[in-house]
């Protein structure tokens, strides 16, 4: 549960899965990096206000919550195989962290759930287990509450919706504009450019 909860062990991961895809990848890849990237830019930024805002104490700040802390290893991953220390908090644990809804953690794999269900369809779903495990990471560890996360999905996923419907008008705007070839063949960021509306009319092909 630890290991879920602590990005700095799975950031390299994903920073060397985006960069394969911006150098590598296909329109489709590009587009879903770059849109992800700044969709978690604002959305961090949205999570840090709100988090002010409402201003709601953690598990471990009321109340005695598992604490379990991984040794830190360089590189972070190696703490995989390492013994972590297992306690309740105290008092000192009560200023350590801040608010605690909406979760930042949630959030993140939130978004980029709905992000790779949105421009993968059939294999993007799959992330879900991911965004559903460190979810249920945060309860076990005592860092948010049930409701935390539950909301913390809700309200990731609408956030997501909305950035990649903005994402979509800025791209038929400027697209169409300063790049008509591309435009061309890559109308939507999320669409199957091999998926063509058939006129009325027009006859059916049999594969």
């Amino acid at each position: 549960m630890a290991a879920l909860s602590d990005s700095s062990i799975w950031e390299p991961v994903f920073i060397a899965i985006g960069v394969s895809a911006l150098l590598l990848g296909g329109f489709r890849a590009r587009a879903f990096v770059i849109c992800l990237v700044l969709a978690l830019l604002i959305t961090s930024q949205v999570t840090g206000v709100l988090k002010s805002a409402v201003d709601r104490h953690r598990p471990k700040h009321v109340q005695n919550a598992r604490m379990v802390q991984l040794q830190r290893t360089q590189p972070a991953f190696l703490t995989l195989f390492k013994k972590p220390t297992i306690r309740f908090s105290d008092s000192s644990d009560r200023n350590r962290s801040g608010p605690s809804f909406p979760s930042g953690h949630v959030t993140t794999n939130s978004v980029t759930a709905v992000f790779c269900t949105l421009f993968y369809r059939r294999r993007g779903w799959v992330y879900w287990f991911v965004a559903a495990a460190v979810g249920y990471s945060r309860i076990y560890l005592g860092a948010h509450w049930p409701s935390d996360v539950i909301a913390t999905f809700f309200l990731a996923g609408g956030e997501a919706l909305l950035l990649l419907g903005l994402f979509e008008l800025i791209w038929r705007s400027v697209g169409r504009k300063w790049m008509p070839q591309v435009f061309s063949g890559h109308p939507s960021l999320i669409a199957d450019p091999g998926t063509r509306q058939r006129s009325p009319g027009a006859p059916k092909h049999s594969v």
